[in-house]
């Protein structure tokens, strides 16, 4: 099992922080610094043996992603009433949906770069679903109380600045959406999809200042696309803006990782979870 983290909330020192684990950290110290949750089918993919291992080591939060096999999206109220109840029951908050929204083929774009690994989660949702994807994401965060609605940047193409624009324009439509919802919208910086570095992470936030779109952000992702997330793809992100925090961690070859525990692969994570690292300007 790949060794995952999440961070979600304000960055250190910048309000509320928490601090998601799926695998080996260091309870005590981790445990100082955030709250600790996980997504679920990351730490079991049976809800009930991940919702009370997570609460018997401490963890207080939990993401939403794969649900009894199936995709979030694709539960029915039924199924989903019951997953809440699960998490709920033992004591743990929901806060983040991880959903499929815009992780599909964008139309009339160059053709999708056959390098990435495409992760689907058991979504296969074309570009026509998307309106569809997006009202049920909405009724699931209502449902459950989340505060993050995870989306990606479509998969990546083999010219993804061809792509900005009309990322932009779906991304403005979504983060409205929220607003109406009281969602934040959480784009996540992933390797498979347009937006996967620190640097393309940046140029959209510059591009659409929009109160309820923040980032989620995964360094191992922009390491994966080719870049060194920190200090120079995080030097380029507004700290303010950033949402949500995944970790994980890898070694890379031709854009294929191999994942290890985490601070023990190529990423700086102690560099990036430093204090100092918060404090971190936009170049």
């Amino acid at each position: 099992m790949r060794n995952i983290f999440a961070l979600y909330g304000s960055p250190p020192g910048e309000g509320r922080t928490d601090w998601a684990n799926n695998g080996r950290y260091n309870d005590t110290f981790m445990s100082q610094l955030f709250p600790i949750a996980a997504i679920t089918d990351e730490f079991s993919p049976d809800i009930e043996v991940a919702a009370r291992s997570m609460a018997e080591i401490g963890m207080t939060g939990a993401e939403l992603r794969m649900v009894f096999g199936k995709n979030i999206l694709d539960l029915t109220n039924e199924e989903l009433d019951r997953a809440i109840a699960i998490v709920r029951g033992q004591g743990l908050e929901i806060i983040s949906i991880s959903s499929p929204v815009l992780k599909c083929v964008l139309p009339d774009a160059p053709e999708v770069d056959a390098r990435f690994q495409k992760d689907m989660f058991a979504s296969k949702h074309t570009y026509a679903d998307q309106p569809r994807l997006a009202e049920r994401a909405f009724e699931i965060c209502g449902r459950t109380g989340a505060r993050i609605l995870r989306v990606f940047s479509y998969w990546r193409t083999v010219r993804p600045e061809e792509c900005f624009d009309r990322i932009v324009a779906a991304l403005r439509g979504l983060a409205d959406q929220a607003a109406a919802h009281g969602v934040t919208i959480g784009l996540e910086n992933e390797h498979a999809c347009n937006i996967g570095t620190g640097a393309e992470t940046g140029r959209l936030l510059a591009a659409l200042d929009h109160p309820n779109l923040k980032v989620v952000w995964d360094p191992c992702n922009a390491l994966v696309a080719g870049e060194n997330p920190f200090p120079d793809g995080y030097r380029l992100l507004p700290p303010s803006r950033i949402a949500h925090v995944h970790a994980k961690d890898c070694f890379v070859k031709d854009h294929t990782p191999t994942f290890g525990p985490v601070g023990e692969c190529a990423i700086d994570w102690k560099g990036q979870i430093a204090p100092a690292a918060t404090s971190t300007k936009p170049a």
